[in-house]
């Protein structure tokens, strides 16, 4: 796998309730655009893939990453053209979760929208369940 494509920031939603779809996990237009415009980048590439991995102080955090091709265990996620897979150990993480892409003055991250967690690190990187 390669080197982290991008920074995410994670958030647990307390006062917004999300809505349950079918999927694990749902694209905001702002976020399938940003994809739409990384793969248009790096043609080789099928979609991103999101993970998780420990780190951090609170625990968990998330990965993005390009991808060439679906494993076996990655649920796919197809929204408006773009394709996201999400790794088997993530899968459990990110169900209801909605993933946004924030651009401000001074950055620009996917933000996940996480109703399942539990509590996060004071800058937002770590988190857990």
């Amino acid at each position: 796998m390669s080197a982290s494509l991008v920074r995410a920031t994670v958030r647990a939603v307390n006062k917004r309730k999300i809505l349950s779809t079918r999927a694990a996990l749902t694209l905001t237009p702002a976020a399938v655009n940003k994809i739409r415009v990384l793969l248009q980048e790096e043609p080789e590439y099928i979609g991103l893939k999101v993970g998780v991995r420990t780190r951090g102080c609170n625990g968990l955090t998330y990965t993005l990453d390009y991808t060439k091709e679906r494993d076996k265990s990655d649920e796919e996620v197809l929204q408006d053209g773009v394709r996201v897979f999400i790794e088997k150990k993530a899968q459990l993480t990110l169900l209801g979760t909605e993933m946004d892409f924030v651009q401000t003055k001074l950055s620009s991250e996917f933000v996940f929208n996480n109703p399942n967690i539990k509590g996060t690190c004071g800058c937002g990187e770590s988190f857990n369940i």
